[in-house]
């Protein structure tokens, strides 16, 4: 797909601040989810004498359980917990040195697996050689996920981060989208939200009067997803924001950040 503009009204005046979601927005999340999940499983096995398909089914069942009391709260996702209870589903009782290191191997598996899409750094590195803020929105742990930031590289390209562990909930609930508001003091109708799920990243801003930016997979078939522009490629989003379409963004600035 190329990109798709819905809302022209949104889109076409400069913002002065973006908020980022992280996981499958800024890279793909699949492919280390699996591959460190696997390595854990390994593990996991190995350590506790128990076969490959067992800890499998305990792990899944644990992640639901933990889910299922916690809610949607940051150590909802909390590898820890899901290797620690899967563990007790074991049949092993609490396990503190086993589960601390199947989460060190699964976070250390995911981290070396991990890309940012393309476009992604330069597309950053341009917003701010504009003076245009940034800021993330993200779900989950706040030292998992300032590790990822990091691990990209990505540390010093963000004005603000906001975890759901921070703000005591996850997206698409309306506190995370007002710590992240406060903590850029703009008004939410000069602030652009990218994320990519519809719910959780659009649906969430949208209330705010935040203008919405769906990251999709390339070669999606378009979907009502109430956003105000779709996109599969940062370069493409890059090329748009700074060709001189969208009123008080320089086209020198983009240019000179590529």
């Amino acid at each position: 797909m190329t990109l798709r503009i819905h809302n022209n009204d949104k889109v076409l005046r400069a913002p002065q601040a973006i908020i980022f979601d992280t996981d499958n927005t800024l890279y793909a999340y699949d492919r280390p989810h699996s591959q460190a999940l696997a390595a854990a499983e390994r593990k996991a096995a190995k350590l506790l004498g128990v076969a490959a398909d067992e800890v499998s089914g305990a792990f899944a069942r644990a992640r639901e359980d933990v889910k299922r009391q916690l809610g949607k709260t940051a150590s909802s996702h909390s590898r820890l917990l899901y290797f620690q209870r899967g563990i007790e589903i074991l049949g092993r009782k609490t396990q503190l040195v086993i589960t601390l290191d199947l989460e060190q191997t699964y976070w250390r598996t995911f981290l070396s697996h991990c890309e940012l899409f393309p476009g992604v750094r330069e597309f950053l590195q341009a917003l701010r050689s504009s003076g245009i803020g940034t800021a993330i929105i993200t779900d989950l742990t706040s030292q998992i996920q300032f590790r990822k930031i990091i691990y990209f590289g990505l540390d010093d390209c963000f004005d603000y981060v906001v975890t759901s562990e921070e703000a005591g909930a996850d997206k698409p609930q309306e506190a995370p989208f007002r710590l992240a508001i406060d903590k850029l003091g703009i008004d939410p109708a000069r602030i652009w939200m990218i994320g990519d799920h519809p719910v959780n990243d659009i649906a969430g801003a949208r209330p705010f009067g935040i203008s919405t930016l769906l990251r999709v997979d390339r070669n999606h078939e378009g979907r009502d997803a109430g956003c105000d522009v779709e996109f599969d490629d940062f370069t493409e989003l890059h090329q748009f924001f700074f060709s001189g379409k969208v009123d008080g963004v320089s086209q020198f600035a983009g240019a000179h950040a590529r």
